[in-house]
């Protein structure tokens, strides 16, 4: 059985990169330097023509994943743009104070999603409880859960990814996400049995611009989606 490449993007030139470089699959997002947010409905616009599915984050800001009403209001109009623009899917999130999964506001994301297909994001990272977390997802009819089996790097995680994909037994899949490189990407496969893994295959740029840079307009240290990493990484994976 083959293994499928997600790799997530926050701009125009990074979904391309990431097609050029053979990605299976794309997670669309704002900001991955936070974890990701929503994008811009322009943006999932031209996502749209993409020869690969597209799966947009749903996050309206930064820091955690319990939301009130406004947050409600905001998700379930960025879920509608989402569908508008010919989008495959959506990237869902929502925890409780106590980091267990909010099933309830889960639930009506997903009769909002309707026929998209749905991943569970890393929120399930924080839950106290996985094997109930994973129950929970698998009810609420996610087609995957993206972790990095409740550590902050997939590679520390991998007990845990294991446990998690037997006890999924087939009814889910299991993407393994966070810190995972064309180093690393057989190793954390072989030893989980995950058959998808996640990852954003950027590499660090400078800003060019001193100007930029000092005005607070770009960061003195940026990311950028490679297009060789992504065909490092699906080279790897396809082996």
């Amino acid at each position: 059985m083959s293994v499928l490449l997600e790799v997530c993007v926050d701009s125009a030139e990074g979904l391309e990169a990431a097609v050029e470089g053979g990605a299976d699959r794309i997670e669309l997002c704002s900001a991955l330097d936070v974890g990701g947010l929503t994008p811009s409905r322009g943006l999932m616009a031209l996502a749209a023509k993409a020869p690969v599915p597209v799966y947009a984050m749903i996050r309206p800001r930064a820091g955690g994943f319990v939301f009130g009403p406004a947050d409600r209001e905001v998700m379930l109009a960025d879920i509608d743009a989402a569908r508008e623009s010919g989008l495959a899917g959506v990237v869902l999130g929502a925890s409780r104070a106590d980091g267990g999964l909010d099933v309830d506001l889960l639930k009506t994301f997903s009769e909002r999603a309707d026929a998209m297909g749905r991943t569970l994001h890393r929120a399930f990272d924080l839950v106290p409880d996985p094997a109930e977390a994973l129950e929970q997802a698998i009810e609420l009819g996610f087609e995957r859960i993206l972790t990095s089996g409740l550590a902050v790097k997939a590679p520390d995680g991998v007990a845990v990814l294991r446990r998690l994909v037997e006890q999924a037994d087939g009814r889910i899949s299991i993407m393994a996400g966070s810190g995972i490189t064309p180093a690393n990407v057989i190793d954390i496969i072989r030893e989980t049995g995950v058959r998808e893994v996640h990852a954003s295959c950027r590499l660090p740029v400078t800003s060019s611009d001193e100007a930029l840079a000092r005005f607070g307009f770009a960061a003195r240290q940026e990311y950028r989606t490679s297009d060789d990493i992504v065909r490092r990484m699906r080279e790897v994976v396809r082996a």
